[in-house]
C-alpha cells in the first residue's frame, strides 16, 4: 500500500506484467512498420516511461518526439484539453504513432487527431499501455493496447496523482475506501 497526498493506493499491476505488455506492443509495431520509419509521439507527462521502454524493445528504425497536453486535475478529468508543448516536426506524408500511457475518456486522443490532421500525416496509429473501455466517450480505433483495465484511478509507471507516483515501477489503483 502507498499513500499519495490524501489518497491510499493498493498494488494492481506489476512491473513484469507491464514489461510483457510493452514487449508485445513493440513486436506488433515492428511487424506493422517493417518497411517504414514511423514517428512515435509520446504524450507528456505520462508517456515518458512507456515510450522509453517501448523504444528499448522496438526493433525498427524510427523517430521520437513529444507533445504535452493536460486534461486532469486530481483524480478527475476536466474534459478540456490544453496544449502546452506542440509538434515542431514536419509530419506531412509520414506514419505517426501517438503513444499514450492511458486512454480513458478519449478526449486527449480526439484532440490530438484533430491537431495531426493539420499536419497532413499519411497514417495515424494510436498506442496506449492502458485502456479503460468503460470510460471511453468516443468511438476510437486504438491500434495497440497493452492492458485493458476497469474504470479505476491508477498511479505509477508514468501515471500520477497530483504530481506524485510517476516514478513507481508498478501500478497501483486507488483503494476502494478513497
Amino acid at each position: 500500500m502507498i499513500h499519495l497526498h490524501d489518497k491510499t493506493f493498493v498494488p494492481y499491476i506489476s512491473s513484469e506484467e507491464i514489461q510483457f505488455a510493452i514487449q508485445n506492443m513493440a513486436k506488433q509495431m515492428a511487424s506493422d512498420f517493417f518497411e517504414e520509419t514511423p514517428v512515435f509521439i509520446g504524450v507528456l507527462n505520462g508517456s515518458f516511461m512507456v515510450l522509453g521502454d517501448l523504444m528499448k524493445n522496438y526493433r525498427g528504425m524510427c523517430e521520437v518526439s513529444f507533445v504535452k497536453v493536460a486534461s486532469y486535475e486530481g483524480t478527475a478529468t476536466t474534459n478540456a484539453i490544453k496544449q502546452l508543448i506542440g509538434i515542431n516536426e514536419n509530419l506531412e506524408g509520414r506514419t505517426v504513432v501517438i503513444v499514450e500511457d492511458i486512454i480513458d475518456t478519449g478526449n486527449t486522443i480526439v484532440a490530438l487527431k484533430q491537431l495531426l490532421k493539420q499536419h497532413k500525416v499519411k497514417h495515424l496509429k494510436i498506442a496506449a499501455l492502458f485502456f479503460k473501455p468503460n470510460a471511453c466517450k468516443h468511438d476510437l480505433k486504438i491500434d495497440y493496447v497493452g492492458i485493458r483495465i476497469p474504470n479505476k484511478f491508477i498511479v505509477g509507471y508514468g501515471l500520477d496523482y497530483n504530481g506524485l507516483g510517476r516514478n513507481l515501477p508498478d501500478v497501483y489503483q486507488i483503494a476502494t475506501n478513497d
